[in-house]
């Protein structure tokens, strides 16, 4: 008897300046929509991360600064990847982490993202617990699934892929796991840097002799990096009341009031 699972789905995938969504900013992002188990439409772009990319990132997936500076910010981003979502499910590997950081997002301009998904991380857990490894690199050399990693679209691709060779082999043997599941990744909005917070960034940079600049577009101001409060260039204006208040405080701390 054939095992019904899952053939339509958008599969996604995004590139991070970090690890922590409550901290870090979505740099790419990249997905395929797929209707029965068939590539249809895809969605790839580049995000301005209000902030300059550390160099563990610009090596880990050979995305500069120049690729990032004049791209849309996640506010114009968010609402074309809603719409290429729609209603269906999603697909990705470790797929919480790639959802916690579009949920942020989300959450942060007052709109609803709660969605279902199927994540390729868990199935591979399941059955192939023996492999030296499960993350995605290492899936596709098993599988001998192309794979230009770290790159958002291309791990989505991949991604996709993966999920198609596990639905052969594994299916039959527990075709619950191969069903959406519930996302869930709790979060609360995070508003804007406040006037009386940019205007006290201002003083303490102009206080404390720290460079600053003028982006040449939107005239914001770029804090340059500070050694022992940030190695990268931040977007003052960009910044949540939370993340402006840890760096209030950290510079305070350093430097002293």
């Amino acid at each position: 008897m054939m095992i019904q699972v899952p053939m339509n789905y958008v599969v996604f995938d995004i590139e991070t300046t970090g690890l922590n969504p409550k901290y870090e900013k979505i740099i790419e992002l990249g997905a395929a929509k797929v209707r029965d188990a068939k590539v249809v439409d895809t969605f790839s772009t580049f995000v301005n991360p209000g902030k300059s990319l550390p160099e563990r990132i610009k090596e880990l997936t050979g995305i500069c600064d120049t690729d990032v500076i004049n791209a849309p910010y996640i506010e114009e981003v968010l609402d074309r990847f809603i719409a290429f979502v729609g209603d269906d499910i999603l697909l990705g590997h470790n797929l919480i982490f790639d959802y916690s950081f579009v949920k942020k997002a989300a959450v942060n301009q007052k709109k609803t993202f709660a969605r279902n998904g199927i994540d390729t991380l868990k199935i591979a857990r399941r059955f192939l617990n023996d492999l030296e490894s499960r993350n995605l690199s290492f899936l596709c050399d098993y599988y001998s699934i192309h794979l230009q990693a770290h790159r958002a679209l291309n791990d989505a691709l991949a991604t996709h892929e993966l999920y198609q060779r596990l639905v052969t082999d594994f299916a039959e043997k527990d075709a619950a796991l191969f069903q959406p599941k519930e996302l869930v990744y709790n979060v609360k909005k995070e508003g804007p840097i406040t006037p009386k917070q940019y205007a006290l960034l201002l003083k303490l940079a102009k206080q404390y002799h720290f460079e600053t600049c003028t982006d040449g577009q939107t005239e914001d101001i770029l804090l340059e990096p500070i050694e022992n409060i940030t190695t990268e260039r931040i977007q003052i204006n960009r910044l949540t009341k939370n993340e402006a208040s840890r760096l209030i405080d950290h510079i305070l701390s350093t430097f002293g009031r």
